[in-house]
C-alpha cells in the first residue's frame, strides 16, 4: 500500500478526535457506566471498526480488506485475554470506581502511543531483514505453547518500567480524586498516575505477542496500526462490559494459543516460500480469517457451556448439602429425649 502522507495524517486526527470526546465524556462525569452504555460504546467503536473495514475492502481490494479484519479480530481478541490483568491492576491499587475509566483511557493512548513506536521499527526490520519472519514465527509458536498450560496468576507482578517510576518519583500514599500530582510542601505523585503508568506499560508488554502476531497476517505498516487502534479504542468500555464474564471464558487462553500457533506455522512456511523452498505453501488470508473467527467461536461456546455446567453443579451440590442437613436435623429431634 503506497499511501501519501495525508491518508496517514487523516487516520491519525480521527483517532485523535475520537479519543478527545472520549477524554470530554470521562472527564466531564467520571463514574462507572452503565451496562447500557458499555454495550452502546463498544457497539459503536465495533462498528466503527467493520465500517473502516469494509473500506478497505471497496477502495483496496479483498485481499487488504481480509488483512484488516483478521489482524483486528486477532488484537481484539488478546485483549479481551488481557483485561484480566487490567481487572488485578485496579484490585491492586484500589483504585476508586469512578475514576477506573479515566485510569484506563490514559493507560491506552500511552500503549497507543508506545505501540505505533514498536510498530514504526517491527516495519522498518522486517521491510530489511526477511529472517525475522523465522523468529517471529518461532516465538508465537513458543508464547502458543506457554499459553496451552496457562493459569492466571493471582497477583499483578510490577514491571520494570513501573518499578522505575516508584523509584524516581515521589508518591503520595492515598488519592486525591483524579489528580495526577498534588503539593505538599514538594510536588509528589498519586497513586493514579502509577496505576496509569502500570495499564501503559503492561499493555506494551503485551504488544510483544500482539505485533509480531499480527505481523504474521499483514506486512503493511497501515494495517498494523489500524487494527491495533481500533481494538484499544474500545478496550475502556469494553473493561466495564466484560468484567463479571471473564471468568466464564475458561478456554480463552486455549483459543488464542491455537491462534497464536498457526499464525506462527503461518509466518513460517510463508517465509520457507519466499527463500524458494518448493512444498511450502503461502496461506491465504481468507483462509486465516476463517481459522481465527473458527478458533474463537468454538472457544467460546465451550467456555460458556462448561460454565453453565460448572454453575448447574454448584447448584445441585448446595441443594443436596442442604437436603443432607435437613435429613440430619429431623434425626437429631427424634432422637432427643422426651422430658417428664
Amino acid at each position: 500500500m503506497n499511501l501519501p502522507a495525508w491518508v496517514w495524517l487523516a487516520t491519525i486526527g480521527g483517532f485523535c478526535v475520537v479519543l478527545a470526546f472520549d477524554f470530554y465524556l470521562v472527564a466531564r462525569n467520571p463514574r462507572e457506566p452503565s451496562f447500557r452504555e458499555c454495550v452502546g460504546w463498544v457497539s459503536f467503536y465495533v462498528g466503527l471498526a467493520a465500517l473502516f473495514g469494509v473500506g478497505l475492502l471497496v477502495f483496496s481490494g479483498p485481499a487488504h480488506g481480509g488483512e484488516f479484519f483478521a489482524g483486528w479480530i486477532t488484537e481484539y481478541s488478546l485483549s479481551v485475554d488481557n483485561l484480566f490483568v487490567f481487572l488485578l491492576i485496579m484490585s491492586r491499587f484500589r483504585v476508586p470506581r469512578p475514576y477506573r475509566q479515566k485510569v484506563l483511557l490514559i493507560g491506552i493512548v500511552l500503549a497507543l502511543a508506545m505501540r505505533g513506536g514498536f510498530i514504526a521499527a517491527g516495519a522498518e526490520a522486517v521491510a530489511r531483514f526477511d529472517w525475522l519472519f523465522y523468529v517471529f514465527g518461532a516465538f508465537l509458536i513458543y508464547t502458543a505453547w506457554k499459553l496451552i498450560g496457562h493459569e492466571e496468576e493471582a497477583e499483578f507482578s510490577e514491571n520494570v518500567a513501573l518499578r522505575a517510576v516508584r523509584r524516581v518519583l515521589p508518591t503520595t500514599d492515598t488519592y486525591h480524586g483524579a489528580r495526577l500530582t498534588v503539593h505538599h510542601g514538594r510536588r509528589l505523585v498519586t497513586p493514579m498516575l502509577i496505576v496509569m503508568v502500570a495499564i501503559g506499560t503492561t499493555d506494551l508488554l503485551f504488544a510483544l505477542d500482539s505485533i509480531p502476531a499480527i505481523f504474521g497476517l499483514t506486512k503493511e505498516p497501515y494495517l498494523v496500526f489500524t487494527a491495533n487502534a481500533f481494538a484499544l479504542m474500545g478496550l475502556r468500555q469494553l473493561f466495564f462490559l466484560v468484567g463479571g464474564l471473564l471468568d466464564r471464558l475458561v478456554y480463552l487462553s486455549k483459543g488464542l494459543s491455537v491462534v497464536l500457533a498457526f499464525i506462527g506455522v503461518k509466518l513460517v512456511l510463508e517465509a520457507l516460500h519466499h527463500d524458494g523452498v518448493s512444498w511450502a505453501p503461502e496461506i491465504p488470508i481468507m483462509l486465516s480469517l476463517g481459522v481465527i473467527l473458527g478458533t474463537l467461536a468454538v472457544t467460546t461456546v465451550l467456555s460458556l457451556m462448561k460454565s453453565a455446567r460448572d454453575a448447574r453443579n454448584v447448584e445441585a451440590a448446595g441443594k443436596a448439602a442442604e437436603k443432607t442437613a435437613g435429613k440430619a436435623a429431623g434425626k437429631a429431634e427424634v432422637s432427643e429425649p422426651v422430658e417428664g
